[in-house]
């Protein structure tokens, strides 16, 4: 029986597995398409045997959703622990706007698996909706709640319905940059994003 200093120098080489395996899927994802995209290429692309893939997931599906659920438990994550440094309703969406672009923008086969693979399954969408979505969406809203108490935001506004606004906006961002022939930062379009939803199209 392995003593408990022989497992725990064990760990970090299996969270190095794990994480390559999902690194190399990220990839091949990307560049070969979800459905494309065989549990082989994700072997081979992190340079394990096939069986050693399975150790860790399930199935390529199951890949998928912890890739998805990784990324969205971290950003909520660090979205909770920057706007806890911030009093202004204002401020915590400009931060929200510039922590999704900006994790988009440094990852561009992530921001591919997420616009684009993420979206080709009916049934992983409707599981999407449901879970972390759902979460990252109710952080969006309490800002704008948030905002709404303070007499910062219009108080007869839906707030469920201006956090999706925001959202898609942010959304749009992302995909048109990943699909745009046009070699350009990601990140700025986050205060173009803001200044729309709190300042108008129109001239005052």
């Amino acid at each position: 029986m392995r003593s408990a200093r022989s497992m725990n120098s064990l760990r970090p080489v299996v969270v190095d597995k794990r994480e390559a395996i999902l690194r190399a899927a990220i990839r091949v994802f990307a560049h070969n398409g979800y459905f494309n995209s065989k549990v082989a290429d994700i072997a081979r692309e992190a340079g394990v045997a096939d069986g050693t893939v399975y150790l860790y997931f399930k199935s390529k599906e199951e890949i998928l959703h912890s890739i998805f659920d990784r990324t969205v438990e971290e950003a909520i994550s660090e979205g909770r622990k920057q706007l806890g440094q911030i009093s202004d309703p204002r401020e915590k969406l400009r931060r929200i706007a510039l922590l999704h672009l900006e994790r988009m923008g440094a990852d561009r086969d992530l921001a591919v698996v997420f616009q684009v693979e993420l979206r080709g399954s009916t049934k992983f969408m409707e599981e999407f909706s449901a879970a972390g979505f759902a979460e990252y969406l109710g952080l969006i809203r309490a800002t704008i709640e948030e905002g709404q108490s303070a007499g910062v935001f219009r108080r007869e506004l839906n707030a469920k319905v201006v956090a999706k606004v925001f959202f898609g906006a942010l959304d749009e961002m992302a995909t048109n940059w990943i699909l745009s022939k046009r070699r350009y930062k990601l990140v700025p379009m986050a205060d173009q994003v803001l200044d729309i939803l709190l300042n108008g199209v129109s001239e005052k």
